[in-house]
């Protein structure tokens, strides 16, 4: 059976996933524009830095609890990184969907409002309610995608 847009853009944030480098959480996303994909990001070190996956993670270490103290992490979240990929190769992602395989923190709801995006398809929950309310402020779109398990 051919696949919704959600289904499609969905099982290719699951296949960005598997890139990520993160030891506690692998987190896909992409950003859509009229049916096609602008840009993809994964969660990992930035470029030349060793990954967690290589020297372990320090927020393991260290016991924080997901969706604190993220200035502790050495990588770039999943949707900092799409960001980044579009505006290093000069894409407009204003008035685009993020599909992501979890739902961003607010430090990625920032980023995400300020570029413009217009609506967050998501599989996952994360633990940050401040996220949610900027969100909703902003006027952005939120969707939980809930995976169809059927055969």
């Amino acid at each position: 059976m051919r696949p919704s847009w959600n289904e499609y853009f969905m099982e290719i944030t699951e296949v960005v996933a598997k890139r990520s480098t993160c030891l506690r959480r692998k987190v896909g996303a992409v950003l859509v524009k009229d049916k096609r994909i602008l840009a993809t990001g994964y969660n990992g070190a930035p470029k030349k830095l060793e990954h967690c996956e290589n020297l372990g993670c320090l927020r393991e270490e260290m016991s924080v609890p997901s969706g604190q103290r993220h200035e502790l992490c050495r990588a770039i979240h999943a949707e900092q990184n799409a960001i980044i990929q579009a505006a290093t190769h000069g894409i407009q992602i204003e008035g685009a969907i993020l599909y992501s395989t979890t739902f961003p923190c607010v430090l990625c709801s920032k980023m995400l409002i300020n570029a413009g995006i217009t609506k967050i398809v998501y599989q996952g929950n994360y633990p940050d309610e401040l996220a949610k309310i900027l969100l909703k402020e902003a006027g952005v779109e939120i969707e939980h995608y809930e995976k169809d398990l059927k055969p």
